[in-house]
């Protein structure tokens, strides 16, 4: 992206948005004090043409930025691993900036064999650690997958067993579970394409096929827990066709829906 000029003034590299703001991302190294000046002279410029919210992407390699654009009125949006995302609303209204992700995404999966049998593990981390409780494996969905695929690789990653997405039987909705953001949870119905179990020993201390009344008949099961609705979910599927979402490609990603119900 190219420096911006305007009648022979220079300003932040920046480009449009499509909410009539502007998105500037810094790459080469500045100097605070020239940062400082093109920052002041292309506010004043974004300010006269109309413009709403400035965003200013700073990797972590120029952090020496960060601190003049809190003194001009930015503030911290969201930031990842290698960079920090600063954001100002220039109007004198009402801000529209949307707020940072509420949510992330996890699954489980329900893996059930054809001896009615489901994989479970537990775990060597985590609230249930040393607890003698047997769960379907569990993660999260990484950044650009889809909930199906995540949900394959968590149980080949944990269990060694290679699976089929088969459907979504359920989501739970969490408030405030990590750093405040909010966590959805999708319990995944897949079907095993192998059965010998390789355990990961970093994070899982044992693992095995345990008939489904058996996890249902543990006593933390029997609680309003969600593994009680798992295991619910599971029996519902076996005995009474229940029927979840399944996965259809679309233009725009990937939509769950109800297969059966829609044909």
């Amino acid at each position: 992206m190219e420096q911006v000029t305007v009648e022979n003034v220079q300003l932040l590299p920046a480009k449009n948005d499509d909410h009539g703001g502007v998105v500037v991302e810094l790459e080469e190294h500045m100097d605070s004090d020239v940062f400082l000046t093109l920052l002041k002279t292309s506010l004043s410029q974004w300010t006269m043409q109309g413009k709403k919210g400035v965003w200013i992407k700073i990797p972590i390699l120029l952090v020496n930025l960060v601190e003049p654009a809190v003194k001009e009125g930015f503030c911290y949006h969201h930031a990842e691993s290698d960079y920090v995302m600063l954001v100002k609303w220039i109007p004198e209204t009402t801000s529209t900036i949307p707020a940072n992700a509420s949510h992330r995404v996890g699954v489980g999966a329900v893996v059930l064999n054809h001896k009615r049998e489901m994989l479970v593990v537990q775990e060597k981390n985590g609230p249930l650690r040393g607890k003698g409780i047997w769960k379907v494996p569990t993660g999260i969905v990484d950044v650009g997958e889809d909930i199906c695929t995540g949900a394959i690789r968590e149980v080949k990653e944990e269990t060694g067993i290679d699976t089929e997405f088969v459907e979504v039987l359920a989501f739970r909705q969490w408030h405030k579970s990590f750093f405040e953001k909010s966590d959805l949870f999708f319990v995944c119905m897949m079907r095993p394409l192998s059965f010998d179990i390789q355990i990961q020993e970093v994070e899982i201390e044992a693992a095995k096929w345990m008939p489904l009344e058996e996890v249902a008949a543990q006593p933390f099961a029997q609680k309003e827990s969600l593994l009680r609705y798992i295991t619910d979910l599971c029996i519902a599927k076996v005995e009474r066709d229940y029927s979840g979402f399944s996965p259809l490609p679309v233009t725009s990603g990937v939509i769950y829906l109800n297969k059966r119900d829609l044909n």
